[in-house]
């Protein structure tokens, strides 16, 4: 590209993009593109097929469709994301703190657990070249900290994944809309558990060239692993996909569990940064599944995580939804 460009501390934002898990891996590449909401006569494969039925399920789609992507706003159901700081030096390590402020604008200090952690916060540049899927700690005041290190300057958007405490028991997301990224009913009230992604910019100072975004594959590589990617992601729609980790040209039959799941998918819309964090329907030897539903067409970096020996790494991928 051009000559490396100085980023100051108040950077101006620039577009959407994904990340990579932070202190776990690098990720590679493949993304997949979708299309925008769904057009008048989708049909979802429903069991049954009575009229009246599919009808429903028509209905909603059109609805989900209309749905506001997660992490594209700072402020959603009567909570805000607050960052400490909105700018931070590249490669040097630093302290991140942010709270989750109530419509009183007290820090929110009571959460649902949640694939055994309270909050999923993700750090993404936005050329989709870095992310990092972190975990930091709760203060009791309600402030989270967590120390980061990213190793390129440029314009980053970072996502805090949670469901507000109060809920009651058996109300629980999972399988729900913590598996759609934060897509959640309409209403939004701030008492019941809904899951909630909010999004909020930091800049990232030092000597900034941009990266194209990586291209479209099938597979990815990571520390002498390879993924193979198969399935696409349909807009406004609930879509099938499936990740097949194998090392040395044999499947990895033998994954471990990574915070309660044997993988982690979060998905970045290129542009704008719509978030989506899905989990595994299931798995099948080396094979983990995951039902996503894109909000819309366009192209997307999808970054999986999964864990082996010990270790969690992750995988990513450039797609474009629609397969187009």
């Amino acid at each position: 590209m051009n000559t490396g460009v100085r980023i100051t501390a108040y950077a101006a934002a620039l577009a959407v993009t994904f990340g990579v898990a932070y202190g776990v891996g690098t990720a590679t590449d493949p993304v997949v593109a979708e299309k925008p909401p769904p057009a008048q006569h989708e049909k979802e494969h429903g069991a049954g097929g009575e009229a009246g039925a599919e009808e429903a399920d028509r209905s909603a789609d059109a609805a989900t469709a209309k749905l506001p992507a997660g992490g594209l706003q700072i402020s959603d159901g009567g909570y805000s994301l607050a960052l400490e700081k909105s700018a931070i030096k590249a490669g040097a390590r630093t302290e991140l703190k942010f709270s989750i402020k109530d419509e009183h604008d007290r820090n929110l200090t009571s959460y649902e657990r949640e694939h055994e952690k309270e909050l999923h916060f993700i750090v993404a540049s936005r050329d989709l070249t870095v992310f990092r899927h972190l975990h930091p700690e709760r203060a009791a005041d309600g402030v989270w900290s967590i120390p980061v290190e990213l190793p390129e300057a440029g314009d980053y958007r970072v996502f805090a994944d949670f469901t507000p405490g109060g809920a009651a028991e058996g109300s629980g997301v999972e399988g729900g809309a913590a598996e759609e990224g934060g897509a959640h009913g309409e209403g939004g009230h701030a008492a019941a558990a809904t899951n909630l992604t909010l999004g909020a910019d930091l800049a990232v100072s030092g000597p900034y060239e941009p990266s194209a975004l990586p291209p479209v594959r099938a597979t990815a590589e990571v520390d002498g692993y390879q993924v193979a990617l198969d399935g696409a992601l349909t807009p406004g729609k609930a879509s099938d996909v499936k990740l097949t980790v194998s090392k040395d040209g044999k499947p990895v039959t033998n994954l471990q569990p990574y915070l309660g799941a044997y993988g982690h998918l979060v998905a970045l819309r290129a542009g704008d940064l719509a978030y989506l964090h899905v989990h595994p329907d299931g798995r099948s030897g080396a094979t983990v599944s995951f039902g996503a539903k894109a909000p819309s067409d366009g192209a997307y970096r999808l970054f999986f995580d999964f864990r082996h020996d010990g270790k969690v790494r992750t995988a990513a991928f450039t797609v474009r939804a629609g397969g187009h």
